[in-house]
């Protein structure tokens, strides 16, 4: 079944435990299209991406992933959705005693019956397309930051999947690093006509590459938009988070008593 949005998220509500991660989100991934997923550390960015992937169910609301309700999925659907998903994890993810190669060969074996030419084929197209064939007898602590992350990348497009997303990808990297990786991701995001969802805090790098954004903030899409009428936004929320301020929606201060309080108290006789 073919759906103009490749993610439908309605009226999501999830929570671990007590702490109400989100209390109200909707929100759609267009087909072919990049979209960013922003906000501040804590504000269940990478959740999302669990529940999309069905490993975590919401308790209100649906996703619904290439026409699938997720999390009303058995097993054997659930992996087979799974199949049509790529995932660029943050810390690369990749087996540590086994070489790139064989890093992105891996899940082909596992999951095709393609013969071990076209597998070998099949992994070095992978590679080229980030740069890296040559690097392919590699191990995972002979790669740099950014190669990991191309790794990442090339393993993530190893069985042609509908939507990739990517956990942040500018993470902890160079500017160098980051412009390669924000350019491989808009790139192969049009070149092989899939859809891709960039899970981010860096806004300057994320907003560099997507077609449209939402922010996460306190359990609901605070706020979200094209990537040209974002950058120009008044929101508050929005010029906070761009701009990197510390004063804005978003607090500094995790919720506590006030500061004279908690002073008193130490003061206090015991």
């Amino acid at each position: 079944m073919t759906t103009d949005n490749i993610v439908e998220i309605k009226d999501l509500r999830f929570a671990y435990g007590s702490n109400k991660i989100f209390k109200n989100v909707s929100l759609t991934i267009p087909r072919g299209k990049v979209v960013g997923i922003m906000g501040a550390s804590g504000s269940g960015k990478t959740t999302l991406m669990r529940l999309i992937g069905g490993q975590l169910r919401p308790s209100h609301g649906h996703v619904k992933a290439m026409g699938q309700v997720v999390h009303q999925l058995n097993r054997q659907d659930l992996y087979q959705l799974r199949r049509k998903m790529g995932m660029q994890f943050q810390q690369g993810g990749l087996f540590t005693d086994l070489s790139v190669f064989e890093n992105i060969a891996f899940q082909m074996r596992e999951k095709t019956n393609l013969p071990e030419d076209m597998i070998n084929d099949l992994v070095l197209m992978k590679l080229n397309a980030v740069g890296l064939r040559g690097a392919a007898s590699l191990m995972p602590s002979e790669l740099s930051g950014g190669m990991t992350r191309r790794v990442g990348l090339a393993r993530a497009i190893a069985l042609d999947p509908t939507l990739i997303m990517y956990d942040e990808p500018f993470a902890g990297l160079d500017p160098i690093s980051c412009n390669v990786i924000g350019n491989l991701i808009r790139s192969l995001n049009d070149a092989l006509g899939v859809t891709s969802i960039v899970v981010s805090y860096d806004a300057a790098e994320a907003l560099r590459v997507v077609d449209y954004v939402y922010f996460l903030a306190d359990g609901e899409v605070a706020a979200e938009g094209a990537t040209e009428d974002v950058k120009s936004s008044k929101d508050p929320f929005v010029d906070q988070f761009i701009g990197g301020k510390p004063d804005g929606p978003v607090p500094f201060h995790y919720p506590s008593e006030p500061y004279e309080a908690d002073l008193d108290m130490l003061d206090s006789p015991r």
